[in-house]
């Protein structure tokens, strides 16, 4: 048990979790058109839309608040996250609804082809983000109780690979299906995406069991507790 004084130091920084996991999912759904490559050291070149460079920033985080606050504050985050990508699409429809000026610095068609398929990609994205996010939380939280607590890289990456594959099936999918991506360059994207993210969730692994390390710290929790905000 914390005291009151830390428990409002926990929950101003659970709201700063919150508030980058917001900004990331709705960055990614907004850029989502640009696509780019990378040559991973001569083995592998990924296609990938720069969309996908925000997205495992929110699996980090998701799995930061599962750690510390628990699977209620982590499933919390994802549904207000529903929201917020909702509340930025009508804000982008009504935008390119409107009619531009003659002397605006962006025309119409420009700010349509940037943005005029983010409904597709907001609603590809969310059907594939809710999949995606609440696998991730329960696995994650599976083999927190299967391990008691211990082996966090374990339960990150198991969590992660295993929610961003339906993720990156899903939304490749769905995008393909309303049009915006061909058909043809499918499993590339597939493969690309996932294979990227499967690097990232490694990558970011360090990066979890410092934060967590931090909280655990600062907060003198015991290994596997968590934090009660209710």
């Amino acid at each position: 048990m914390i005291s009151p004084e830390l428990r409002k130091k926990a929950f101003f920084i659970y709201m700063l979790l919150a508030a980058l996991f917001i900004a990331s999912l709705v960055a990614s759904n907004l850029i989502f058109k640009k696509f780019f490559y990378w040559d991973f050291f001569g083995f592998y070149t990924f296609e990938i839309s720069v969309g996908i460079l925000p997205y495992p920033i929110t699996f980090l985080i998701t799995d930061s608040i599962s750690e510390i606050y628990g699977k209620k504050k982590a499933n919390q985050v994802v549904t207000v996250g529903i929201f917020a990508s909702l509340f930025t699409l009508l804000i982008v429809l009504v935008s390119d609804a409107v009619p531009a000026i003659a002397n605006s610095p962006i025309g119409n068609q420009v700010f349509s082809d940037v943005f005029g398929s983010t409904g597709v990609a907001v609603s590809a994205s969310m059907i594939a983000y809710l999949l995606a996010q609440y696998i991730d939380i329960s696995i994650y939280h599976f083999w927190k109780r299967l391990t008691d607590g211990k082996h966090l890289w374990l339960r990150n990456n198991f969590s992660t690979f295993s929610s961003q594959f339906v993720d990156t099936i899903a939304v490749i999918g769905l995008l393909s299906l309303f049009g915006e991506l061909p058909w043809s360059k499918f499993w590339v994207l597939v493969l690309s995406g996932f294979l990227f993210k499967v690097i990232v969730a490694l990558l970011d692994t360090p990066f979890l069991y410092l934060i967590v390390y931090g909280f655990r710290r600062y907060f003198k929790l015991d290994t596997g507790e968590e934090i009660q905000l209710d």
